[in-house]
């Protein structure tokens, strides 16, 4: 008797923290739960050997996730796997075994807030297998450096170098790529330093091959605005939830932890900035850029007076290197024909919604590929263990576009 009422106690309380009031249209909810229950418990287990003192919080949560998801190299039966490097940066190569003699390729960027991941974890690795085979596509994984040892501009450095490697003639040949069917893709933070180096490259007169597609999934954008409709909608919904985005910018930008809630009140983009011009604004109204069906009833929270010395301590917020949204609409202009995935149910759904819009502005051809169940992250939950129906309708959707326009 005593026995089951522990077991009745422990259950009890393990579906109390496991359960969590989600909207009503998010797929698969208790999965969702699920994880997130998982990532919550990673995030308050980093946390308290943080404040402890025995290694960062990013540390053991890269632990943990090398521990359960990172794989080694492992060819199969239809595409050859190796692990090398792209323009000095750990690369994760996929080639298919059969198939053309030329072949499209594409250049991944893994997510993970520019501190946490690899593409060698077991879910990039099965997506990249079966873009190589479906796509009959050579696929690098690129593994760039992390935060907190690396900030930027490190990351967006390796993605650089990696790309301007990627498009060599060297690395074209050697592996039997068709120069005309190239892609930059990646996504959340991979997606942003997708879309910056697409930026970049596509703007630089000295490169004799260009992508030709650039596919960014969920991706994060800007880093002015924490009110977004997306931001207030989804502040509460995993696993990206509001603060552990503002936490993560600043650990992208090596900027001090203390200045998380003055992001989180927009007290940096406050009207008495003078480093914001009207035109930077611009590039990020959400109020002119995103229709209203995404607008809802939500307002805009800009600040008349802010905290004015946090521009000054980090620059970086309006370097369109790290906010690839606020760029020139002439140089949007020269990017590749673009695919953004967006998810209803995401606190960066806005960054790829307004992204999409200033493309189409520039005259980027722009599939916007939107999922009105999605969540942050649903793509690489295509397979099992933590398998859901939004995860794979995103990622056959994705790997279809790519096969339709490379």
């Amino acid at each position: 008797m005593r026995l089951r009422v522990a077991g009745a106690v422990l259950l009890s309380a393990a579906a109390y923290y496991v359960y969590l009031p989600l909207p009503s249209g998010v797929s698969e909810p208790w999965k969702l739960m699920l994880l997130d229950a998982l990532f919550r418990s990673f995030l308050q287990a980093s946390g308290a050997a943080h404040a402890l003192g025995v290694c960062h919080r990013v540390h053991l949560l890269n632990q943990v996730v090398s521990w359960v998801e990172v794989i080694e190299a492992r060819s199969c039966a239809a595409v050859h796997v190796t692990d090398s490097t792209l323009g000095g940066v750990p690369t994760r190569v996929f080639q298919p075994k059969e198939g053309k003699q030329l072949k499209r390729g594409v250049l991944y960027f893994h997510g993970g807030g520019w501190a946490l991941g690899s593409g060698r974890m077991r879910s990039y690795d099965r997506l990249c297998r079966k873009m190589a085979e479906d796509l009959d596509a050579v696929i690098m994984s690129v593994d760039y450096r992390l935060a907190p040892e690396a900030v930027f501009p490190d990351q967006y450095h390796d993605a650089l170098a990696a790309s301007r490697a990627f498009l060599s003639s060297q690395v074209l040949e050697r592996y039997g790529i068709d120069p005309h069917r190239v892609c930059v893709s990646g996504d959340s933070a991979g997606g942003n330093l997708a879309a910056a180096v697409a930026q970049e490259l596509s703007s630089d007169d000295t490169l004799p091959v260009k992508f030709k597609a650039q596919a960014l999934i969920y991706p994060v954008l800007q880093a002015l605005d924490f009110y977004t409709p997306s931001y207030q909608q989804n502040q509460a919904v995993p696993i990206l939830y509001r603060p552990i985005m503002a936490r993560f910018w600043l650990q992208y930008l090596g900027a001090d932890s203390s200045l998380e809630p003055l992001l989180l009140a927009n007290n940096h983009s406050s009207l008495d900035q003078p480093a914001i011009s009207a035109s930077a604004r611009s590039k990020l109204d959400w109020t002119a850029l995103l229709p209203a069906k995404r607008r809802k009833h939500f307002r805009p929270v800009v600040k008349e007076t802010g905290s004015p010395g946090v521009m000054g301590e980090v620059p970086e917020l309006m370097d369109v290197r790290a906010a690839p949204l606020l760029a020139e609409q002439g140089v949007l202009g020269r990017t590749p024909k673009a695919y953004v995935m967006t998810c209803e149910f995401d606190v960066l759904r806005d960054d790829g919604l307004m992204y999409v819009r200033r493309l189409q502005d520039a005259g980027v051809a722009v599939t916007s590929d939107h999922y009105e169940d999605g969540f942050h992250g649903c793509m690489v939950f295509a397979f099992l263990p933590m398998m859901s129906s939004v995860g794979q309708r995103s990622m056959n959707n994705y790997i279809h576009w790519l096969d339709q326009n490379l």
